[in-house]
């Protein structure tokens, strides 16, 4: 697959949230969990990462590599025989990074209750074929929460940017 970069800038046409927004269902099986019967925390993070991962492709239109967890809470213990929902959505875009937010609830299926378990923020980078970093389409919010979300998303993206400062600086000093 060839890619021509000035031809991918031109079709650079902005998205709302909407538009890329994933929802994932996994249910939890014995090999999922811990002696307690819970979800094991390393396999919910992988099922994160594989729904922010589809959402900022679908944004994109590009393969993605994740380059920041910002925060995962965990909250509430997903519990083996129950589903674990996965809703991905795009929260803020640069030039070649998406953050996405994922938020997980565990559902019951014999009561029908379902409760926030989890909530993740994840930075992707859209990649060209040779694995290089390439721009995005810019994300349209449409609603004042997606509004809020996308400020907030800036404010988490200057984050990183003074905490990667602060450690390459304290590394040099080494």
């Amino acid at each position: 697959m060839h890619d021509d970069s000035r031809e991918h800038l031109n079709n650079l046409v902005g998205k709302p949230p909407s538009a890329s927004q994933v929802e994932m269902t996994e249910l939890v099986l014995p090999n999922d969990t811990n002696l307690l019967g819970n979800l094991l925390g390393g396999r919910l993070m992988h099922w994160i990462d594989i729904a922010g991962a589809m959402a900022a492709s679908r944004h994109s239109g590009r393969i993605v590599a994740t380059v920041a967890l910002d925060s995962l809470d965990f909250r509430h213990p997903a519990r083996m025989g129950e589903l674990v929902i996965l809703k991905a959505k795009l929260t803020w875009v640069g030039r070649t990074s998406m953050e996405v937010a994922v938020n997980v609830y565990a559902e019951n299926i014999k009561s029908g209750r379902t409760i926030l378990t989890n909530k993740a923020f994840i930075t992707f980078v859209a990649l060209d074929e040779e694995g290089k970093p390439v721009p995005v389409p810019p994300l349209l919010p449409e609603t004042e929460e997606e509004w809020a979300n996308f400020r907030q998303g800036e404010l988490r993206r200057q984050e990183r940017l003074k905490k990667k400062q602060a450690e390459e600086n304290s590394s040099e000093e080494k």
